[in-house]
């Protein structure tokens, strides 16, 4: 720290609590930190560890139910706990930037985005009507948007995941504050976008001399960007210091864990047969193709442009019987147009999809039920995948109803043995997708994937919204899963170090073309494409050694 004595920022024994219905519970316990101007102090931890709750404490946007009961909130020497809401108005995007974690959920969607920058700059007198637009420009390309002064007459919906990122990090960064609180700032991208807005971001807080705080359950991520680590468990404060030091050597239990579970930076280390599934496969066997896309091209006519838009362009792929085969490469690559041709959301423009040797498109009335049947997905979002107005048992029992499989008490068995299956209890039936965590839904969406008895489940980014406690839950699930029932998995991820662990074989898409597809082993250690090399270069921690 380059002033030890006078950190810009210092927490100490911060309490907050939160009023519910069920009581007072408290979600940060006696938490402490500090953080000098210039430093990059990331803290990591589970879903619900406190994290992002100590950041909003920070910068004042608790929600309404919460309230900082005891410590102390110092920014530059001033005390921020108790200080008035007008008084932290001028403290927010002034003095201490935010980066949200979702763009979508954080940009007006019916505002220009240069609107949205003005109003930051406008809010604290650093522009007026007659310099804004020009501000807003400068302020866009420093976050490295390209044609800023068109792009900031678009609406956030005309953006990318990257570019709407880049917005965000426009509108925190704008009035040049002390100190930036990025929370979970690339958790959605791919590694490749990830880098580069990471390395935007870099810059750009360097050039200000800008803190960072940043919020993230990516070890791989703290390591390689900041220079302190932060460990949380429970809302405290478990463990902190140096980020190698925390990631090679840690001390507590739980940090511990933590570094045990995360693929981006124990992938050196994990291998396949790690986890319960066949492990690394072998060039030599010829196993059984239970699915396969032959010259497959997907093309989609987009509007104001005359020649349709290829997002698969003739690829040819094999998903051998009990294998994991994983389609990996950046946003807009098209491997989930590609997996969503298999489950016959998208009919391709030529080629053809087998299953079982049968051109999935060309099969009869009662064929289509069956297929229908044998070959499920499991989507991203959990959440958003799951009717929030059923129970668990009426979401998982659905499949079986519809297709009107048993009595309605044979059923209900299905239910309960499909949730022992995931490892979820019994009474878990009752509750609504509100009342679960992310990995308890994840498992719900599993366990509704198998209650037809599938042959193949499509996994599309399926642990890529989760901690990496839980995502290695989620994985080691699958991988029992497919060890007991034979389930061959086609899994779609932009997360290359979970794809390592939990594939037999990988294919490699970019702009819609298959690039490189070979073994896992061979396409971790010895990647031919230089597109290949590019995004395993791109995994965030992955020169980092982890100590055994």
């Amino acid at each position: 720290m380059s002033d030890a004595k006078k950190p810009l920022l210092e927490v100490s024994g911060l309490k907050v609590e939160f009023t519910t219905q069920d009581g007072t519970v408290t979600a940060v316990h006696e938490a402490s930190l500090s953080l000098a101007a210039g430093e990059t102090l990331a803290i990591v931890g589970e879903s619900g560890s406190g994290k992002s709750t100590t950041a909003m404490a920070v910068i004042g946007l608790l929600s309404g139910n919460g309230r900082v009961t005891a410590g102390s909130i110092r920014l530059d020497g001033e005390e921020l706990v108790g200080a008035s809401e007008s008084a932290m108005r001028k403290v927010r995007g002034r003095r201490i930037g935010l980066v949200p974690q979702d763009p979508m959920s954080n940009l007006n969607p019916v505002a220009r985005i240069g609107t949205q920058v003005a109003e930051t700059l406008l809010a604290h007198g650093l522009a007026d009507r007659r310099t804004v637009d020009q501000k807003v420009v400068e302020t866009l390309e420093a976050a490295g948007l390209p044609d800023a002064a068109e792009r900031a007459k678009s609406y956030p919906h005309e953006f990318s995941g990257g570019m709407r990122q880049r917005a965000l990090i426009a509108i925190g960064l704008a009035c040049r504050p002390q100190l930036l609180i990025a929370d979970e700032p690339t958790s959605a991208l791919d590694v490749t976008v990830q880098r580069t807005i990471l390395d935007q971001l870099q810059q750009m807080t360097e050039e200000l001399g800008t803190a960072v705080l940043l919020i993230t359950h990516d070890l791989g991520l703290a390591a390689e960007r900041a220079q302190r680590v932060v460990v949380m468990h429970r809302g405290r404060v478990v463990e902190q210091g140096p980020a190698k030091q925390i990631l090679e050597a840690p001390q507590h239990p739980y940090t511990q864990s933590l570094v045990k579970a995360a693929p981006s930076v124990a992938m050196a280390r994990l291998r396949p047969e790690d986890f319960a599934s066949h492990g690394g496969a072998d060039a030599s066997e010829a196993p059984d193709t239970i699915v396969e896309f032959e010259h497959v091209t997907k093309e989609f006519h987009v509007r104001g442009r005359r020649e349709p838009f290829k997002a698969v362009d003739d690829v040819s792929l094999s998903v051998p019987r009990g294998k994991t085969v994983s389609i990996v490469g950046e946003s807009g690559s098209g491997k989930t147009t590609t997996a969503r041709m298999l489950l016959k959301a998208f009919e391709p423009t030529s080629g053809t999809v087998r299953f079982e040797g049968k051109d999935v498109f060309a099969l009869s009335r009662d064929e289509q039920k069956e297929f229908r049947q044998r070959v499920q997905p499991v989507f991203q979002d959990p959440y958003s995948s799951l009717n929030p107005m059923f129970t668990i048992e009426r979401i998982v029992e659905e499949p079986l109803s519809f297709y009107g499989k048993g009595s309605k008490l044979e059923r209900q068995r299905r239910v309960r043995e499909l949730l022992d299956q995931v490892a979820l209890p019994a009474d878990m039936a009752r509750r609504y997708p509100s009342e679960l965590s992310g990995g308890q839904r994840q498992r719900v969406a599993i366990a509704r994937a198998l209650a037809l008895s599938p042959d193949v489940i499509v996994c599309d980014e399926p642990v890529s919204a989760l901690d990496v406690l839980v995502q290695d839950q989620i994985l080691r699930l699958l991988g029992d899963l497919q060890r007991d029932l034979g389930l061959s998995y086609l899994f779609i991820s932009h997360d290359l170090a979970v794809v390592r662990l939990i594939s037999d074989y990988v294919a490699v898409m970019q702009n819609g073309r298959l690039v490189e597809a070979a073994t896992s082993e061979e396409i971790f250690t010895n990647p031919r494409d230089p597109y290949t090399r590019r995004l395993l270069a791109s995994i965030p921690g992955n020169e980092l050694q982890i100590a055994s």
